[in-house]
C-alpha cells in the first residue's frame, strides 16, 4: 500500500494543491459573508491586516502561486526532470513556511480561525511533509 503510494506521491501532491488552489479561489471571489457568518474567525482573518501583503490579497498571491506548482507538478508528472524536482521541493518548503506563519499569525495573534485559509495552510503542509517521507522511503 505504502509503495503504491509513493509511486503516486505527485499526484497526490497536486490533490492536495489543488485543494489549496481552490480554497483560495473561493476567498478570492466570494464575498466574505457568503463564505462565513460576520465578526467569525473568517471575517475576522480575512478583514485583517495580515490578509494582504504588498497591498495585494494573499488569496491573489496563493491563485497565482498555487496555480504555478500546478502547472509544474503536471509538467513533472509527464515528463519528471531532476530540475523540476528541486523547484517543487523548494516550493512545497517555502509554502510551507510561509503556511506555518499565517497559521500562527491565526492562533497567537488574532486568535481568529478562516476554515479556507486553514485547508491551504494545512494542505501544502500535508504535501511537504508526504514529499519528505516519500523521500525517506525512496532512499531505504
Amino acid at each position: 500500500m505504502i509503495k503504491r503510494l509513493m509511486k503516486y506521491k505527485y499526484e497526490i501532491i497536486l490533490g492536495l494543491i489543488t485543494i489549496a488552489l481552490a480554497s483560495s479561489i473561493i476567498i478570492s471571489i466570494k464575498p466574505i459573508p457568503e463564505i462565513c457568518d460576520p465578526n467569525s474567525g473568517c471575517d475576522v482573518t480575512l478583514n485583517s491586516a495580515y490578509a494582504f501583503t504588498l497591498g495585494i490579497k494573499n488569496s491573489y498571491m496563493g491563485i497565482i502561486g498555487f496555480s504555478a506548482i500546478f502547472l509544474i507538478l503536471l509538467s513533472h508528472i509527464k515528463n519528471p526532470t531532476h530540475k523540476k524536482k528541486k523547484v517543487i521541493t523548494f516550493l512545497l518548503v517555502l509554502g510551507s513556511a510561509i503556511a506555518v506563519y499565517f497559521i500562527a499569525i491565526q492562533f497567537f495573534v488574532l486568535k481568529a480561525y478562516c476554515k479556507y485559509c486553514l485547508i491551504v495552510d494545512i494542505s501544502l503542509i500535508i504535501a511537504l511533509i508526504f514529499l519528505i517521507i516519500s523521500s525517506i522511503k525512496n532512499k531505504n
